[in-house]
């Protein structure tokens, strides 16, 4: 289920608007939201405008559009695609309300009023089940980008915090690449041994039937 959402803007993390959280979801998600803060500052000009961080029980998810990134944390098992129709809702009514102003405010959530919206949003999202009913219109309409939740780029929480891992498209880019070429090159060792055993089993089963031929004449 949805968990809490940020926003802030992309160009320098400053907070635009939050979720209203309890207590006790503060207190479960203090560890996960100083990590978000982590990736607003990884995220640049070149990082990947929508990705996954996985982060032990819960999932980090994050869109960028027009210099806003919304960030919300769910459960690990709750659907990326349901994740990301929910961060595309709240950025097409950003948008509409707060677009204009975004580059302008220098006050740290300046657009608190934007918490009716994601309040309302939210309750929608957080069944998998209503959420899947009521957002099916929705999910229809969006880009073949978005649909295809595979091309969304994933990470671990732990590549970004010891190793170093950027969030940025070429470095994606070179994973993917790295992987496909590793495919290709199994694959290619495959076809070389399937084409080996076709040339020499023949040869190998006449080889074969001469030794035991041999071993029961001479026997």
């Amino acid at each position: 289920m949805v968990k809490s959402t940020l926003v802030v803007r992309a160009s320098d993390a400053l907070p635009l608007a939050a979720s209203v959280d309890d207590e006790q979801t503060e207190q479960a998600l203090s560890e996960h939201k100083q990590q978000a803060k982590l990736i607003f500052r990884r995220i640049g000009a070149n990082s990947e405008p929508r990705c996954s961080i996985e982060s032990g029980a819960y999932t980090l998810h994050y869109l960028i559009a027009d210099n806003v990134i919304f960030l919300v944390i769910t459960d690990k098992s709750y659907p990326r695609k349901l994740a990301f129709s929910y961060l595309d809702e709240l950025s097409k009514e950003f948008q509409l309300s707060y677009g204009a102003k975004v580059d302008t405010v220098r006050k740290p959530y300046a657009f608190v009023g934007f918490d009716t919206f994601m309040s309302k949003t939210t309750r929608l999202y957080q069944d998998t089940r209503t959420a899947s009913a009521a957002g099916a219109s929705h999910l229809d309409k969006l880009n073949d980008e978005l649909q295809d939740v595979t091309r969304i780029m994933t990470k671990n929480m732990e590549e970004l915090l010891w190793r170093g891992d950027s969030l940025d498209r070429m470095s994606h880019l070179s994973t993917s690449l790295r992987s496909e070429s590793e495919k290709y090159r199994r694959a290619a060792r495959n076809i070389n041994f399937q084409a080996m055993l076709r040339q020499y089993a023949p040869i190998g089963g006449v080889v074969f039937l001469l030794i035991i031929f041999i071993w029961w004449r001479f026997s």
